[in-house]
């Protein structure tokens, strides 16, 4: 099973907030995840990102890739290098 961490789109039309979730790569992309480590508004002034470092080190470490999207994200918040 090949696991990913990616952004679930949420918020209505015109207005997006994310949450960084950790999900089967075979689910769709606001679809079934199997857990939620954080979340990112693009529309605050800067971007707010909260993200929980002990868990996505946890998954990254037993091998969720992060998309390139989220990784920058995870650098940006400082959860990883």
């Amino acid at each position: 099973m090949a696991v990913k961490i990616r952004l679930k789109r949420m918020g209505a039309k015109k207005k997006p907030f994310y949450r960084i979730v950790v999900a089967d790569s075979r689910s769709p992309r606001d679809g079934r995840f199997i857990e939620e480590i954080g979340w990112y508004d693009p529309l605050k002034e800067p971007s707010a990102i909260k993200v929980n470092a002990e868990k996505a080190k946890d998954w990254i470490g037993k091998g969720a890739q992060p998309t390139d999207t989220v990784k920058k994200l995870l650098v940006k918040a400082g959860a990883i290098e």
